[in-house]
């Protein structure tokens, strides 16, 4: 076919972000943009790595090929955990471990205290692996000493240890399944073998 052009088969003159909202899908496509008139064959899949991962709401993403010359970038957006007040500032904590700037409290849980991400998410693990509903939850407070507590929707302080976090969270959950939960205020789980109940 004499109007085949060999010099343009394969380059990028398309780039399509989805699943982030539409301001940061143009965004990202803008920062991509680079990636036009190169050969979709011979991808920058670094470039590409480095600018994806440096956008705080993207969790996981796929780079699809369609031929012969658009780039299709599906996105999973992260999803919001909590809220950390830092500064003055309000920021979201998403399940990716970043922080995103917000002015808008969403019904997540805030996070009080200096503490590590990796202590968050430990114990966001122990809570996923236990009956605890993470939705319940009002309050994180994080103490130095690396031992959380936890304010429950209803008002119950959970003083938690620092170790056998998962079966102490269903324990917990045993004792306001079986008392009249108005009554509680706090269950203190800090001692091995050992729990305090206080009530109004």
């Amino acid at each position: 076919n004499k109007n085949f052009n060999f010099n343009n088969f394969g380059k990028i003159n398309e780039i399509v972000v989805t699943g982030l909202n539409e301001n940061n899908n143009i965004e990202l496509t803008k920062k991509l943009n680079f990636l036009k008139l190169e050969n979709i064959f011979f991808l920058n899949k670094k470039e590409i790595t480095k600018i994806l991962n440096e956008n705080n709401f993207v969790e996981n993403y796929s780079v699809i090929k369609k031929y012969p010359s658009t780039l299709n970038i599906e996105i999973e957006k992260t999803s919001f955990l909590a809220q950390i007040k830092k500064k003055n500032f309000n920021y979201l904590l998403g399940s990716n471990g970043k922080l995103i700037k917000s002015d808008n409290k969403k019904k997540i849980p805030m996070i009080f205290g200096e503490f590590e991400n990796k202590y968050f998410f430990e114990l966001k693990d122990n809570i996923d692996k236990s009956d605890f509903d993470y939705d319940k939850i009002k309050n994180f407070f994080f103490f130095k000493s690396g031992r959380w507590d936890i304010e429950t929707d209803s008002g119950i302080l959970l003083r938690l240890p620092k170790e056998n976090l998962k079966d102490s969270l269903n324990f917990a959950l045993e004792i306001i399944d079986k008392k009249e939960i108005e009554k509680i205020i706090e269950i203190d789980l800090r001692q091995k073998n050992q729990v305090v109940i206080n009530e109004k």
